[in-house]
């Protein structure tokens, strides 16, 4: 059985986190902004793709020391490489 508990906290963090990297990765990935939403559900999306990817490929970030600007490093990549491959399959091709 697998438990999950996760507190307010880390939940207003994990939206935050991937409120900035859904933002950036929506620029950059597609040259427009997704929405608020959007913006959140790419970057946690992102955020769980990028962490994952770093477990494969044993990829560690650590940047200032601040674990959150490593985490939306991490989100930003994820949530990046989670855009060009929608955008490959013709999703994100409005505004």
């Amino acid at each position: 059985m697998i438990s999950i508990s996760l507190t307010v906290d880390e939940v207003i963090v994990w939206i935050l986190v991937g409120l900035v990297a859904g933002a950036l990765a929506g620029r950059v990935a597609l040259g427009h902004d997704l929405g608020l939403l959007g913006d959140i559900v790419a970057g946690v999306l992102g955020a769980f793709l990028g962490g994952v990817l770093a477990e494969i490929f044993k990829i560690k970030i650590s940047i200032a020391n601040s674990l959150i600007i490593s985490e939306i490093v991490v989100a930003f990549v994820g949530a990046i490489l989670l855009l060009f491959v929608l955008r490959i399959f013709g999703f994100g091709r409005g505004k």
